[in-house]
C-alpha cells in the first residue's frame, strides 16, 4: 500500500507540473497575441485619423479639447471659418464645446 501511494503522489505531482507549465505556456500565447491586437488597433485608429480628414464636416460644429481654429480648418476643408463666424472675436481664443459655422468643401468666395 506504500508503494502505491507515493506512485500516487508522485503522478499528482508530475500532473500540476505539466498542468503549470502549460499555464504559463498559454498565458504567454494570450500576452503576444494582446500585444499584437493593440498594435492592430492603433493602427486602425491612425488609419481612420487620416480617412476621415478626407471627410467633410457638417455644417455645425462643436469644439473638441485641444482644437484650433486651424485644425478644424485642415479637418473641415474650410479656410474661412473667421469669416462665417463673427462671434469669434479673437482666432486665438477658441475653447472646447464653442459651436462654430462650417461651409463643407468650400471653394473660393465670391
Amino acid at each position: 500500500m506504500a508503494s502505491s501511494r507515493v506512485s500516487f503522489t508522485d503522478a499528482a505531482r508530475w500532473y500540476c507540473i505539466i498542468f503549470l507549465a502549460l499555464l504559463l505556456l498559454v498565458g504567454s500565447f494570450i500576452d503576444q497575441d494582446n500585444n499584437n491586437n493593440n498594435n492592430n488597433d492603433y493602427s486602425w485608429i491612425k488609419q481612420m485619423n487620416s480617412v476621415s480628414a478626407n471627410y467633410s464636416c457638417d455644417e455645425i460644429y462643436v469644439v473638441g479639447e485641444g482644437e484650433t481654429l486651424h485644425t478644424i480648418s485642415d479637418k473641415c476643408g474650410d479656410p474661412f471659418i473667421v469669416e462665417e463666424n463673427p462671434h469669434i472675436h479673437d482666432p486665438d481664443d477658441v475653447f472646447p464645446g464653442l459651436v462654430i459655422k462650417i461651409t463643407p468643401n468650400s471653394g473660393s468666395r465670391s
